[in-house]
């Protein structure tokens, strides 16, 4: 009688290995990110610096409260003193909450594509003999009409896309961003669409905290004068602990309260930090400003958009990276057609502008991604989008009069 014998444990193991791994998305992901509590919490590569902003935070508001306004709760009636030493404490939570959801949530990271787009233009600039196929390859650039000015999109190497307009890839996160506006050393993270809220209010609540120290140090050093009958330099001898805070709030003041009037600027402008240093809009129409109570009302009563990525999600590692060929063509490893979906801004999906192509025949936007992922409300800002198939040789010649590069590292 034949018998069939269990299979061993190597073969077992061997079959194991055969079928593909699966991870939550945050274990598998390709970032710089550093992940807490199984995903729930995204923060950059940075994130100690999270930790020494709230130790400069802490620190001098409990030094306040044990040196100034402990001995100020007796020199004001019905219990004012008291009321000075519990807002400084709640305002103090309140700007520690505002630092971690500015860096523990998603900025608003654009899924990596899994594979490039499909290539669609020839590549005239190389030479082909007898017998030979012309090569496609990916324009690097791409024109996008906005608000009636051409803003030119480029292709990301890493991410396998095309960038939205004003969308830049952070090179300390390693990530294409929405609307990204910088990364913030002192939070660790990217500033960008589904964050910058909470980064202003996080800057200006830190600028208000260090008046309010300030202001409450000067009142002890007021009092010291009046109750003793001496000058100011020989009330702040008698209260080292204010000279150290008025000292630190100062110069505190004039950082935080600097980068709130900047971002006040930017904010009433509808400016990024990086478009302002890089694009100089003064000089030049911005295409995203809609005025200044709608520049306001888009940054603070417009709803925040849901995070394209769900860092919880089961999925499979993959296998290898899609091969690359030299002199910026692809090769797709698995050489199947990837269905594109046109993005939808503002429930308007942008139509190819009709340019002669070689051939006469219709041409599909390279704009997309294999997968499950729909890029939908690319920019608040975008009422009406169209997109050109022109491709600027070399990234940097075919560009019309007023248009805009979006961020590259």
């Amino acid at each position: 009688m034949h018998v069939i014998h269990p299979p061993k444990l190597s073969d077992a193991a061997a079959d194991d290995d055969d079928s593909p791994e699966v991870l939550r998305t945050y274990q598998a992901w390709k970032g710089s990110n550093k992940f807490f509590l199984g995903g729930r919490f995204i923060f950059g590569p940075d994130v100690g610096s999270v930790f020494l902003s709230i130790c400069l935070i802490v620190a001098p508001v409990a030094v306040f409260c044990a040196f100034v306004a402990r001995k100020l709760i007796d020199d004001f009636s019905h219990h004012l003193g008291v009321l000075i030493l519990v807002v400084v404490i709640a305002f103090t939570f309140y700007v520690i909450i505002l630092l971690l959801m500015t860096s523990g949530r998603d900025p608003g990271i654009i899924p990596r594509n899994a594979h490039p787009p499909q290539p669609e233009t020839m590549d005239l600039g190389m030479e082909v003999g007898p017998g030979q196929t012309p090569q496609l390859r990916l324009p690097r650039v791409k024109e996008v009409i906005v608000n009636g000015m051409t803003v030119k999109v480029k292709y990301c190497d890493t991410c396998m896309l095309y960038r939205p307009p004003r969308c830049s890839h952070c090179s300390i996160c390693d990530n294409c961003v929405e609307r990204f506006d910088h990364h913030c050393p002192w939070v660790g993270q990217c500033i960008g669409r589904r964050n910058y809220r909470f980064f202003f209010m996080f800057v200006s609540s830190a600028t208000l905290l260090c008046v309010y120290v300030l202001s409450f140090c000067w009142v002890y050093v007021i009092r010291i004068m009046h109750s003793e009958n001496t000058s100011v330099w020989g009330a702040l001898i008698k209260t080292p602990a204010s000279i150290v805070l008025i000292i630190y709030t100062f110069l505190s003041v004039w950082f935080v309260g600097g980068l709130t009037v900047f971002h006040l600027y930017l904010i009433s402008t509808n400016q990024s930090t990086y478009e302002n240093f890089r694009y100089r809009y003064d000089r030049s129409e911005n295409p995203y400003n809609r005025g200044i109570f709608g520049n306001f009302k888009e940054v603070f009563w417009t709803s925040i958009p849901p995070s394209k990525n769900n860092f919880r999600a089961m999925v499979q590692r993959e296998p290898k990276p899609p091969t690359r060929v030299s002199g910026g063509s692809f090769i797709n490893s698995n050489n199947e057609k990837i269905p594109i979906e046109p993005v939808e801004i503002d429930g308007v999906k942008p139509q190819w502008k009709n340019e002669a192509t070689a051939g006469g025949g219709k041409r599909r936007s390279s704009l997309g991604r294999s997968g499950s992922w729909d890029l939908e409300s690319e920019a608040a800002s975008v009422t009406g989008i169209g997109y050109s198939d022109r491709m600027s040789r070399g990234g940097s010649s075919g560009s019309l009069g007023g248009s805009l590069e979006v961020p590259v590292k």
